[in-house]
């Protein structure tokens, strides 16, 4: 948390300068970790902001600013020295890396946690219609959502994770009459499926499965039994992939399923609309005004045949959350929902809660190499690559790994012969491996009787090479990559993150020999490697990346 803590003194600091220089402003300077040609901690750009609005010279702030940082924050500040334009760059004192080694190994699994947030959060993410097997695209939903919720949970939120059941509509009478027919043509009658329904597999599994059982085909609901299945497949992929909910929502429950006033959840919010003026009847069809509220133009609700549309059924849902209390609501959706953002914004406004309360992740599709040659992702069917077939073939950690290196709007190539190697070409194997190369010195140090286990008898002042810092910065940067995931509402961070703690910990290991000769140095290095365990589990555990001690 170190640089948390910097950013803290410093804003107090900075604020405090304007405040004698009677200047009202409310400055939002960045402080970051500068290029690797320059030798400093950190960097900070005040003073150019200040002259900037003041029309003065920069460095003659930032030299201001020095004086100001080497007397009030020489606790934290070795050296501060003026660059460039107007750029501060700041030195750590040494005492400061060490006090937060030391933090890092007595909180453990606990460090960067925060305790007193518990703010509800919701994370609804993958929500695939219950017509087929996950494929490659949920897959990315999934690992970001999963992840992502993890990282929520360890900054404080009691977070719930809900898949949303779309298991009402057009579609799902598309599925019942597929099995049906499936069904009847395994009994030997000739009928003939229609292109426009469901054509794999997995559908003539479930018909096959109800005729074992022997029903009179009259006492089969086909939709039930066909939602049945596939959301059974769905969550053993799932859980296959390390990814469990809290919450399986259907949608029934909102648009069937109707109080003793004989209303579902969706009449009631096509009502509410309509007494607060912000729906209307036009050509038999209700429409909502939500052009008022930001959308580019009005949206049906319910068609003149007296459908609702899935806008209606979206709408009630999220009324439903905030009803449950959830305060902050997240929502993963493909990249093709993109037109959809501004809608679904509208109607929350609409509906009297906070917009704001709801943030919408668009992700983008992953498209699958070998060797860097791109693979045919679906077949003469129609049918894609599912989920369980790139698990099965490259294991879960990889396909977690690999799913969260770019950031949700990027989109995503997934080499699948890469993701198979065991070796420093793959970056989940190369941050894997470091648990495993730290593991195997703790294990071997423990043939030593001169060591010193107890940290507060530990010289922590002799881990003082270049290597050595460079490592123990890295590890503080846990609790800011926490942060900027926040921020984000992305999980990529941490596998940048991790990818460059395994870089760090590497040139350590290649340049500062652990156990050695010097038992004191020995017992100190140890510490160190002791903490990147710490950390690089904390951040695989975040993740949902299994931590082998051996490979």
């Amino acid at each position: 948390m170190i640089k948390q803590n910097m950013a803290k003194k410093l804003n107090n600091l900075v604020y405090n300068y304007l405040k004698s220089k009677n200047i009202n402003e409310d400055l939002k300077f960045s402080i970051e970790v500068p290029p690797k040609n320059i030798n400093a901690d950190f960097a900070i750009n005040a003073a150019m902001l200040i002259a900037k609005k003041n029309k003065t010279n920069p460095r003659l702030i930032a030299q201001e600013l020095i004086d100001k940082i080497l007397k009030e924050m020489s606790d934290l500040v070795e050296k501060a020295e003026l660059a460039g334009a107007g750029f501060v760059n700041l030195y750590i004192k040494n005492s400061v890396l060490y006090k937060e080694l030391v933090t890092i190994l007595a909180e453990k699994e606990n460090y960067g946690k925060v305790l007193n947030n518990n703010e509800k959060a919701m994370v609804e993410f993958v929500s695939a219609n219950p017509t087929g097997p996950l494929h490659i695209g949920h897959g990315r939903g999934a690992a970001i959502g999963d992840s992502l919720a993890r990282i929520l949970k360890h900054l404080g939120y009691n977070v719930t994770k809900e898949y949303y059941l779309n298991d009402v509509g057009n579609q799902m009478r598309v599925l019942a009459e597929s099995t049906e027919i499936r069904y009847r043509q395994l009994k030997g009658e000739q009928v003939e499926l229609p292109q426009d329904h469901y054509q794999g597999g997995y559908v003539t599994d479930i018909a096959k499965r109800l005729i074992l059982e022997d029903k009179n085909i009259k006492d089969i609901d086909f939709k039930a039994e066909s939602v049945k299945d596939i959301v059974e497949t769905i969550k053993n992929d799932l859980k296959d992939f390390a990814v469990e909910f809290d919450n399986w929502f259907s949608e029934e429950n909102i648009a069937s399923v109707k109080d003793n006033l004989g209303q579902t959840q969706v009449d009631k919010a096509c009502q509410y609309f309509l007494s607060k003026g912000d729906a209307y009847m036009k050509d038999n069809a209700l429409w909502l005004a939500s052009t008022k509220f930001g959308d580019d133009k009005d949206r049906v609700l319910k068609k003149s045949d007296g459908k609702y549309t899935y806008l209606a059924s979206d709408v009630a849902y999220h009324k439903n959350k905030f009803e449950r209390g959830f305060s902050k609501l997240v929502n993963l959706w493909g990249a093709d929902h993109h037109g959809y953002v501004a809608r679904i914004k509208a109607c929350i406004q609409m509906l009297g809660f906070n917009k704001d309360k709801l943030t919408i992740i668009l992700y983008q599709l992953v498209s699958l190499l070998r060797d860097g040659v791109p693979v045919a992702m679906s077949t003469r069917t129609g049918e894609f690559v599912t989920l369980k077939e790139v698990v099965d073939e490259v294991g879960k950690d990889a396909c977690r790994f690999f799913f969260l290196l770019r950031s949700p709007d990027s989109p995503l190539e997934f080499d699948l012969e890469l993701a198979k190697k065991h070796n420093s070409e793959n970056p989940v194997f190369y941050v894997q491996y470091v648990n495993a190369r730290c593991s195997s010195i703790v294990k071997e140090s423990k043939n030593r009787n001169d060591i010193i286990r107890d940290i507060n008898n530990i010289d922590l002042a002799l881990l003082n090479t270049k290597e050595e810092r460079d490592l123990i910065k890295q590890l503080s940067a846990f609790c800011d990559t926490l942060l900027l995931s926040e921020k984000l509402m992305s999980p990529h961070c941490f596998t940048a993150y991790l990818i460059e703690l395994a870089d760090k910990y590497h040139a350590f290991y290649e340049k500062c020999r652990v156990l050695n000769e010097d038992s004191k140095l020995t017992s100190a290095r140890l510490k160190l490697v002791e903490s990147v365990i710490i950390i690089i589990q904390n951040g695989l555990t975040l993740i949902g990346v299994s931590i082998p001690d051996k490979m």
